[in-house]
């Protein structure tokens, strides 16, 4: 069992708060008012470039552990991407020291597989609308042991106390610890930690439901009838990435759903959008299983092949979101 002063703890809100540092210069000096729909060149340099600082700071810290991420170096080796590796190391390179573009890609890359025994899990950025938007956006970082989920660190840059939306401001950092709790503090301050402590919220008519903004995240129409099933009453609030976790963990909403979009039926989640903020909301408390009530698998590799869909809740409302899913046919 991990412990607050466990070097892995201190790598990951050590390496996730660093990433986000990166993120954000990124974000403030390629994200401007005159860029396309169609130009998502900010978010990949950013991608690549959290990505690879992760990859440096784990051959730091822990030479011999595995990593299972989103992103690898293969589109960067592409003829024509070179102005793109460019962008990237310029931005990797003065805080890894690495000389030139291949010694990026390398950082990508490493130590990087399918699963294991003991592995780390990365989304590099999780949000990419909402990071191109200005708004709400993560860094997510999971430690996985024997198929379980033992630590849980989660870089919220525009987000403030757990909750609230905030742009530029202190930010948000949520560590989990399997077995010992979850907690936040200030992403850029040296604040203390907070305990984190989902609502008492038992009435459905009162259950906040948090919604991503993406349609292809999810099945719109299934979440109105959801809504009207549970005969809950507060609007929705959409929010994108896993900064709904926060606000599920901090008390500040109810319910979050992983519905199927209509598009992908077989869709399963990826484990680096997931393992994270599920530590997290359940060791403030809350409860987080499927569609179909199963706990989620994270022993099957990148993806979670044995559920459908993600059903997050303060516990106590749990069952009740589950019935309303039946009665839909979600």
């Amino acid at each position: 069992m991990f412990e607050l002063d466990s070097a892995e703890t201190r790598f990951a809100l050590d390496t996730t708060r660093r990433a986000a540092g990166l993120v954000r210069k990124i974000q403030a000096e390629m994200v401007v008012e005159s860029l396309t729909k169609q130009d998502s060149s900010p978010v990949t340099v950013a991608d690549f470039s959290s990505q690879a600082l992760v990859g440096w700071s784990m051959s730091r810290w822990f030479p011999d552990d595995l990593l299972v991420a989103e992103e690898d170096s293969a589109d960067l080796s592409e003829p024509g991407n070179g102005e793109l590796l460019g962008q990237v190391a310029r931005y990797v390179t003065p805080l890894t020291g690495d000389p030139d573009g291949e010694a990026v890609k390398r950082w990508i890359d490493y130590n990087q597989a399918d699963g294991g025994k003991r592995f780390w899990t990365l989304d590099p950025i999780d949000g990419t609308k909402g990071f191109l938007r200005g708004d709400q956006y993560v860094v997510a970082l999971a430690l996985l042991v024997d198929g379980r989920v033992q630590i849980g660190a989660l870089a919220c840059p525009n987000l403030a106390g757990g909750w609230k939306p905030q742009k530029g401001g202190v930010g948000t950092l949520l560590l989990g610890i399997k077995g010992r709790g979850s907690w936040r503090m200030d992403l850029w301050n040296d604040s203390e930690l907070t305990p984190l402590k989902v609502s008492g919220e038992g009435d459905p008519a009162r259950a906040i439901l948090l919604r991503s903004f993406e349609a292809g995240h999810t099945n719109l129409d299934q979440i109105d009838f959801f809504v009207k099933a549970l005969g809950a009453r507060p609007e929705p609030v959409r929010m994108d990435s896993q900064a709904k976790y926060a606000l599920l963990a901090s008390g500040a909403g109810e319910i979050y759903l992983r519905l199927l979009s209509p598009s992908r039926p077989d869709y399963r989640e990826k484990i680096w959008d997931q393992a994270a903020g599920s530590l997290i909301l359940e060791e403030a408390g809350g409860r987080i299983s499927d569609l179909d009530g199963k706990k989620l698998d994270f022993s099957k590799g990148r993806r979670l092949e044995a559920n459908r869909g993600v059903l997050a809740t303060n516990s106590r409302l749990h069952d009740a979101a589950l019935q309303a899913l039946r009665e839909i046919g979600a």
